[in-house]
């Protein structure tokens, strides 16, 4: 199963007409708290395990797209058009030959108020943004559960941020990938804050799919890493109808500094962390000693995310000023 033979069973040989001059839409950024990391179909992004992340509704992509004369793809990110031969170009130009029209081009405008390829989702919330302006321009009028499968075919965390506050990605038993999409979770958490600790902003050295795939074939450890996650996944979302924060945050901490150290026994090993990740990561730790419910999770990236709730912000943002809270559950 290839990602044609996908878009071609979700639309049973309906044709790409565009209905609108132009669309746009917006997705958010999902923060993994158990993460996925490993596929068992690399050609359609299909998980080794299931994973579960919340999204930051204030944080993500806005893309505007519409069908243009040329044979070309014109595309622009932050108001700077952007060179064909660049990779983020070459991603966005692979995937829209899902979707031609007539073999034309497509103009696409992409806003992202995150770094790009710095270890915060901006691919996941990328690639949901342009499948649900996709949606709109042709008036496919999917499902959510199918844009969410278009989604994953750009990448793979994407499937999870077309809905806001926790979702599952169900990892599926599908050899074609149908039952491989983004669940949201009925539950919510006004007090839950998402700290966003941005150390760099530079684009990572080695990406996610490169290190990734890495690390599934080469780290003597990797097979022990399904039973991992599926063992979180099940207590996170105790913990989170619970809503016991000490176990949330314990078991996305634990879960990323897992993730972390499969990649150290991948061979060679990749190691995402600098010097100012790991010191903010024992400040943490020793605030936590001194009796702060505080904790962190990591992408696959340099910067963290930190996790408290709304009676200790002060205390946190004092302690670490440069960290941006967002609120999932509130508007």
């Amino acid at each position: 199963m290839n990602k044609p033979e996908v878009v071609a069973k979700i639309f049973q040989g309906r044709a790409f007409v565009p209905s609108l001059e132009g669309a746009e839409a917006f997705a958010p950024i999902n923060i993994a708290l158990c993460k996925y990391w490993g596929k068992r179909n690399t050609a359609i992004n299909l998980p080794a395990a299931s994973s579960l992340s919340v999204s930051l509704p204030s944080k993500g992509t806005r893309t505007y797209i519409k069908v243009i004369e040329t044979a070309e793809d014109k595309i622009f990110l932050n108001g700077q058009s952007l060179d064909a031969s660049l990779d983020f170009s070459k991603k966005l130009t692979d995937f829209l030959n899902l979707f031609r029209y007539e073999a034309r081009g497509f103009e696409v405008h992409t806003e992202s108020n995150i770094p790009i390829s710095a270890g915060l989702a901006s691919s996941a919330s990328g690639f949901a943004a342009l499948v649900l302006a996709l949606d709109k321009l042709y008036n496919w009028r999917l499902s959510r559960s199918q844009l969410s499968i278009l989604s994953r075919l750009g990448s793979g965390s994407a499937c999870r941020s077309l809905w806001t506050g926790f979702v599952e990605w169900q990892a599926g038993q599908d050899a074609e990938g149908m039952d491989s999409h983004g669940v949201p979770l009925t539950d919510t958490w006004p007090d839950l804050c998402l700290g966003l600790l941005v150390f760099a902003e530079a684009q990572k050295a080695i990406s996610s799919r490169v290190a990734m795939q890495h690390t599934v074939a080469t780290s003597p450890f990797y097979k022990t890493w399904p039973s991992v996650a599926a063992a979180d996944l099940a207590t996170l979302k105790q913990a989170i109808a619970l809503k016991d924060f000490e176990q949330l945050g314990f078991v996305s901490e634990a879960n990323a500094m897992a993730m972390h150290a499969l990649m150290l026994s991948a061979r060679p090993s990749v190691l995402y962390a600098r010097p100012e990740t790991v010191s903010t990561q024992h400040a943490i730790w020793a605030a936590r000693n001194q009796g702060l419910s505080l904790y962190f999770t990591q992408d696959a990236g340099y910067n963290l995310k930190l996790l408290f709730l709304e009676p200790q912000r002060a205390e946190i943002e004092a302690l670490f000023p440069h960290c941006e809270t967002v609120k999932p559950f509130v508007k």
